[in-house]
């Protein structure tokens, strides 16, 4: 082979590896004025690649560049996960003129000068003072201060007269998303994990259809659809939205529900809510500690992580499934643990009732936006079931809120072992 013959297949190997062939015509930026280039697509549809190639191809352009970009995402950790490392992040994608990731600083810094810096929305006012030309916001509809973190990014977008922004995200019938659908300056691709079905590992799409496929949450999490909440259910998003606040004071008594799971595998869920009490009685729920997939020695500790690290007084863990053995679990993490052990002697939407009605007296607030909790909540209706699964999620919430609140009302009937 000659040095042209080289050449020549070099170049055939980058056009085979050029994004500009690779993409389905979703994840090409749309044509014409925009500000927010909405990707909403469902699970491995594609929308992350899209948002990073994006960032890249922007970031890349020149010999120098001064280009100024913002990475948001819900955490931190998510940032750099999903957004520079993940498999369909920056750093992986990245042919050509592949950008440093500097992991101290948080940020990523490209051969021509542009950088891109990573923000979580758990600290919205830390986009106070920087200036950015462009941004890549990720899972929008998961973040935990959408609102003010979505504002405090449209203010620092200031450099430049081409100011644009990427949002990537699973839909959810959340505030920050109708705003966004509502923008006349939004361009939305609306993606389906089906249409990138050439992409993913073989069976994915069968293994997802039996489980999911026909559900309101196959269709949310699938085919990308934006579903709005049962008319049934007991809990609305709006409410939800109004009732989360940046929890400062300290609480008094602090409690974690558990609601262990039914049996195990990948998808088993342990359901760990913190709650706690104000000063003027209110709950406050702090956080949904949540695992998926654990062996019950793997739920145990995290419940004992949870405790620990909320420093709470009690642990309230149902026992319908599992008998003494939950009990036992626990207790052999740390023999020390205050554990309440109840057996519900009623049906989950009868025992969820009372709870809600609290939310709507304005007694429960949450302390952050806990994406996968609410969407239990605003799913969960008289049949007990949410997206046709278990409410895991909320029945740990319902016993943490049963045992602050509702505990001596006569309200909830359950049996303490």
């Amino acid at each position: 082979m000659d040095v042209f013959d080289a050449l020549e297949l070099t170049a055939l190997r980058r056009l085979a590896q050029s994004w500009a062939l690779l993409r389905h015509p979703l994840q090409a930026p749309p044509d014409g004025a925009w500000r927010n280039w909405l990707l909403m697509g469902g699970r491995g549809s594609g929308k992350t690649r899209a948002g990073a190639e994006w960032i890249h191809a922007i970031a890349s352009r020149g010999e120098k560049s001064d280009l100024r970009i913002a990475l948001v995402a819900e955490t931190l950790g998510d940032a750099r996960e999903v957004m520079v490392d993940g498999l369909s992040g920056i750093a992986r994608i990245a042919r050509h003129k592949r950008p440093e990731v500097e992991i101290s600083r948080r940020r990523l810094v490209w051969p021509n000068g542009a950088v891109a810096q990573m923000f979580s929305s758990e600290d919205p006012e830390s986009l106070r003072g920087p200036q950015f030309h462009y941004a890549w916001c990720d899972e929008i509809a998961k973040w935990k201060h959408a609102e003010e973190t979505y504002d405090m990014l449209q203010f620092a977008l200031r450099l430049g007269t081409d100011i644009r922004q990427v949002i990537t995200t699973t839909p959810r019938p959340v505030p920050i998303l109708k705003r966004l659908l509502s923008d006349p300056g939004t361009r939305l691709s609306k993606l389906s994990t089906f249409g990138n079905a050439g992409n993913l590992a073989p069976g994915f799409i069968e293994a997802l259809q039996v489980r999911y496929g026909g559900t309101r949450l196959g269709r949310q999490e699938l085919d990308g659809e934006l579903i709005e909440d049962r008319d049934d259910a007991l809990w609305r998003r709006d409410q939800l939205e109004a009732l989360t606040v940046r929890q400062k004071e300290p609480l008094g008594r602090i409690v974690i529900g558990v609601d262990p799971p039914s049996g195990a595998g990948a998808h088993s869920v342990c359901g760990i809510v913190v709650a706690g009490l104000d000063r003027v009685g209110r709950a406050v729920v702090l956080a949904d500690c949540s695992v998926t997939g654990e062996s019950p020695a793997g739920w145990a500790t995290a419940v004992v992580r949870a405790y620990r690290r909320f420093e709470a007084d009690r642990i309230v863990a149902e026992v319908n499934q599992g008998g003494e053995m939950v009990g036992a679990l626990l207790k052999s993490v740390d023999a020390n643990l205050p554990i309440r052990m109840v057996r519900a002697t009623r049906g989950k939407f009868l025992r969820a009732e009372p709870v809600a009605a609290l939310y709507e007296q304005g007694r429960v607030l949450h302390a952050a936006r806990m994406s996968d909790l609410e969407d239990q909540m605003c799913d969960f209706g008289p049949d007990g079931l949410s997206s046709g699964r278990s409410p895991d999620r909320l029945d740990a919430l319902v016993w943490a809120l049963t045992a602050l609140l509702l505990e001596g009302t006569g309200e909830p009937r359950i049996r303490t072992l």
